[in-house]
């Protein structure tokens, strides 16, 4: 913020794409380097250039030793809260690193070396956060697969990545049933032609496990024996430009695409996101409700707060269910979080189930200052419940798995610029996005066409594909030269404020028109009685495709669905007009989603055009399939 009371957006932004170099060098210096990089950007390196060339870094020094160092060792670093487990448990940074510097001589003593690869394949446990900075620290490449994913999918993943080690745990607690991790991991190892040296399981008491002779080894054991040894692990010097993960995005036909992050990109760019747009200072307490196998939880739960010297809650439970439409509040009461950060799925479920807010007044929240939406479109309905219920600003962010922090978001740091329902704001410092129509040709404002990132991108987004340079330059580079395709759709309008209505294949053609199924769903959304919906185009003889919208009623409507149905219809015909062709809009009880709260848009567009489809990897709960094909019989 500026002395007069302005944001600093403008500048800062305008600088960053003016002298990227000078720029992301002063961010540099918040990073505690090795050796300090000869380049800050070398375009000669790489598919499109790399971040601070010739530098040497340890990220587990930064996320850790250092802050022991100066003063903070004596301050919680990790809490763990679980209501699923019934326990809550707070690390400091002192405890964090001994129990790092201990996994990480174990793992040494397994022979895992500076690039060797480490799959964890765990729940929402602190043993996971140990993990990951323990592989940070000795230059291992961690790559998390989400917990309870399906043996084939993990299979695929060990195959690609190669691990020389698995850590896991015996299972993971879901709401009314515990999920047995051991039984998929042993399929998983059985299905891959690369077979790890070694597995180490965490065995939870919920439900332990047998394990496998000669090739499972017991966590705690392993552990206990380090500690009383005196083993530590120091930290292994890596060139900036070295992988410090692989993440896999969550496609599932053939070989899965690893998303790689480099070490020095990635410490400059999280750790200059967490005060400058989080608004987050060092000292404070910050909860990402996100999970560790996916990309939000790396960067936010892991990375970002412990990089900044903050204490970050790592949670393990539901917004609802656990035990109600309190969950949060709870959480961020109890812990003192100045802000929060999760998915619109996760406010639509606890709107859907607390409409009036009764929870949100029974927990004192006076510390609460912000909360931050990402991972899928934040539609307005919802920001303006958590806006009106919450009394603190509501903030929209996009970004994705491959760039690892924000495209575009609301500063808070530099000073809050005015909140656009529908819009995540403008782009990043470091992120030049220009909306572009089939020719890459930049369009004007508020006209609908592909969103892409000017090349190079910034730190902390990826380099490339893990061992597929040529895949990593066809699925992102070769569509639009110069830029980087996000593959999502969208307009800019006059402001520069950027509309993100949905993947392009979101996009719906009827009849000719271009329409969004993200300017539907904002519709839908509207009606009072619509707890969340999802809009996707369906098969047409006549028009090629037209809209099909799902409705989600909020708990306690007790009208019938079809009259709803008759005002949904007439709504969007009145907003959109006839051009949308909107006839079709079906209640359901559920919306079949991802474990990190996505629609899974592309299979129900399957199961409604009567196609072939195969059950996603990621699915919460395959019977919402079902559920979703015994709805549209006789309505398609």
């Amino acid at each position: 913020m500026n002395a007069d009371g302005k944001s600093r957006y403008q500048e800062v932004h305008a600088r960053s794409l003016a002298d990227p170099e000078g720029f992301w060098a002063d961010a540099a210096k918040e990073i505690d380097w090795i050796e300090p990089p000869k380049t800050i950007f070398d375009p000669s390196q790489g598919i499109y250039g790399r971040w601070f060339a010739g530098g040497v870094v340890n990220t587990c020094y930064n996320a850790l030793d250092r802050h022991v160092e100066r003063g903070r060792a004596d301050q919680v670093a990790l809490i763990h809260d679980s209501p699923l487990a019934g326990s809550v448990t707070k690390l400091t940074y002192a405890e964090l690193l001994h129990e790092v510097q201990a996994l990480g001589a174990v793992m040494q003593d397994f022979g895992v070396a500076k690039g060797d690869r480490v799959i964890l394949y765990m729940p929402m446990v602190p043993e996971a956060v140990v993990a990951m900075l323990a592989c940070a620290r000795i230059g291992a490449v961690h790559s998390v697969v989400f917990g309870g994913f399906a043996a084939k999918e993990l299979a695929t993943r060990i195959d690609d990545a190669q691990p020389k080690l698995i850590l896991s745990a015996s299972c993971g607690i879901e709401p009314g049933r515990i999920v047995q991790y051991k039984p998929l991991l042993d399929e998983a190892i059985k299905l891959a032609g690369s077979k790890p040296k070694a597995c180490i399981v965490l065995q939870r008491p919920q439900l332990t496990c047998d394990m496998t002779p000669g090739r499972d080894y017991d966590w705690a054991s392993l552990r206990r024996k380090a500690i009383n040894d005196g083993k530590k692990a120091a930290c292994v010097p890596v060139p900036a430009t070295d992988p410090l993960y692989i993440l896999y995005t969550s496609g599932t036909t053939g070989i899965p695409k690893g998303v790689v992050r480099d070490n020095g990109g990635h410490l400059v760019a999280i750790k200059w996101s967490m005060f400058n747009l989080y608004g987050v200072k060092p000292g404070e307490v910050w909860w990402c409700g996100s999970d560790i196998g996916w990309v939000v939880g790396h960067s936010y739960i892991v990375y970002g707060p412990l990089l900044h010297g903050a204490t970050t809650i790592m949670y393990e439970g539901k917004p609802v269910g656990t035990p109600d439409a309190g969950a949060f509040w709870r959480v961020i009461a109890e812990h003192k979080a100045v802000a929060f950060f999760t998915a619109p799925t996760a406010f639509r479920a606890i709107r859907k189930d607390d409409p009036e807010g009764k929870f949100i007044r029974k927990h004192d929240l006076s510390k609460f200052r912000t909360l931050f939406l990402a991972g899928e479109r934040a539609d307005p309905p919802t920001v303006e419940w958590a806006e009106q219920q919450l009394k603190v600003p509501v903030i929209d962010h996009w970004w994705q798995t491959e760039t690892g922090w924000c495209i575009a978001g609301n500063p808070v740091g530099l000073g809050m610029l005015p909140v656009k329902h529908g819009s995540p704001t403008v782009p990043m410092p470091g992120y030049q996005v220009d909306v572009v129509d089939e020719a890459a040709k930049p369009v004007g404002p508020n006209t609908m066409g592909s969103i892409v990132i000017k090349l190079p991108m910034p730190p902390g987004c990826l380099p490339t594909l893990w061992n597929q340079d040529e895949r990593f330059r066809e699925a992102y580079l070769s569509e639009f030269p110069g830029y980087y395709k996000t593959s999502d759709a969208g307009y800019k309008d006059e402001d520069g404020y950027v509309f993100v209505m949905g993947r392009t294949d979101d996009i719906i053609n009827v009849a000719g028109h271009r329409l969004s199924t993200g300017g539907m769903e904002e519709i839908l959304a509207s009606h009072p009685d619509v707890a969340e919906c999802a809009v996707l185009g369906v098969k047409d003889a006549i028009k090629g495709e037209v809209p099909c919208g799902f409705l989600v009623l909020k708990t306690g409507v007790k009208r019938a669905p079809a009259e709803i149905e008759k005002e949904i219809i007439a709504l969007v015909r009145d907003k959109l007009g006839p051009v949308a062709a909107f006839k079709l809009a079906i209640t359901v009880g559920r919306l079949p989603k991802t474990r990190s709260g996505k629609i899974l848009r592309g299979t129900i567009k399957k199961i409604a055009d009567g196609d072939s489809w195969t059950m996603p990897a990621t699915i919460e709960d395959p019977k919402a399939l079902d559920e979703i094909g015994e709805a549209l019989k006789g309505r398609v």
